[in-house]
């Protein structure tokens, strides 16, 4: 098998591209990174299958010879991958496309989202992502010193909102004195939506308490995976599917802290990994709770390997 037997699909939004890169890299085998740029037309509800959402340049890339597989991700992706569905590739696709769901060989869908019963569905808990055993295996090796710091380390994985206002410094910094009152030490980051003032707030409120705060776009390499990797349970904000996906990949305690302005989707996100036992609110931290790591990223691989890619 070459890398031309599989694309991937990959939306500008890391996060949405994260889902279907996390299946390929789970695969075990080589795969081609098509990098989509959307021209004017893809913010139009396209819902056929078409390459008229994407840029010029973009579209010269796709030719033959045609890939056995294309994996996408996100509601802009899905016409795309239907076009390349009508020239005989198998497609599986990331979040509900919003139309023609019968046409994708198979829809990977969080149980958030209420998917309904069918042969070409998959539900998981949470969102695919990219924070496999083998990485944070690495990132651990790698990010060493955070051993260091005192425990318990807790991981505070700041999200905020989707429309890039940042999320309310007040808010940020409540939730760093709430961890500050339990945590030996803090590992925090900043995400693409945090915003540096609330960056600040909680720099400001974890004072001299021992820590290591990744601030958004800064110098040097980003620590993320190793603050997972290190901590000795993780305080996440319920606003980033992403981040609390990736979360779930440890074995530690996860608690989920509501940054308040959350529609129904996101209630519905945490309900469904209080139920499963996967996290909880963190009202309820420090009080430790076990459970195992979950690996749905490696599922669907699985299910991919098997339905797909049997010869």
């Amino acid at each position: 098998m070459t890398e031309n037997d599989v694309w991937v699909l990959a939306d500008p939004r890391a996060g949405t591209a994260a889902q279907a890169i996390g299946i390929a890299e789970r695969l075990g085998r080589p795969f081609r990174t098509v990098d989509l740029a959307w021209g004017r037309l893809a913010g139009l509800p396209l819902r056929w299958a078409t390459l008229a959402g994407l840029a010029g340049d973009t579209r010269q890339a796709f030719g033959r010879p045609w890939p056995v597989l294309a994996i996408a991700a996100g509601r802009r992706s899905a016409p795309v991958a239907l076009w390349l569905a009508r020239q005989g590739v198998r497609t599986v696709h990331c979040m509900r496309p919003g139309f023609s769901e019968d046409r994708f060989d198979l829809l990977v869908v969080g149980r958030h989202d209420s998917p309904p019963v069918a042969p070409n569905i998959l539900p998981i808990l949470g969102a695919a992502h990219r924070m496999s055993p083998g990485r944070l295996a690495a990132a651990r090796e790698e990010w060493r010193a955070f051993s260091e710091l005192p425990s318990p380390r807790v991981a505070l994985l700041l999200g905020g909102p989707p429309r890039g206002e940042g999320m309310a410094p007040g808010t940020a910094a409540a939730m760093a004195r709430y961890v500050a009152g339990f945590a030996g030490s803090v590992l925090a980051t900043g995400s693409r939506r945090t915003g540096a003032a609330a960056e600040a707030a909680v720099a400001a409120a974890l004072g001299g308490l021992p820590q290591h705060l990744h601030r958004w776009g800064g110098d040097g390499p980003n620590p993320y995976a190793g603050m997972l990797a290190w901590a000795d349970a993780i305080v996440v904000t319920g606003d980033s599917v992403s981040m609390l996906s990736e979360a779930l990949a440890t074995s530690v305690p996860v608690f989920i802290a509501d940054p308040g302005g959350l529609g129904p989707r996101h209630h519905r996100l945490h309900d469904s990994v209080y139920a499963a036992g996967q996290a909880r609110p963190l009202a309820q931290a420090p009080a430790p709770f076990a459970r195992a790591s979950l690996d749905e990223t490696g599922r669907v691989a699985r299910a991919v390997a098997e339905r797909f890619l049997r010869s």
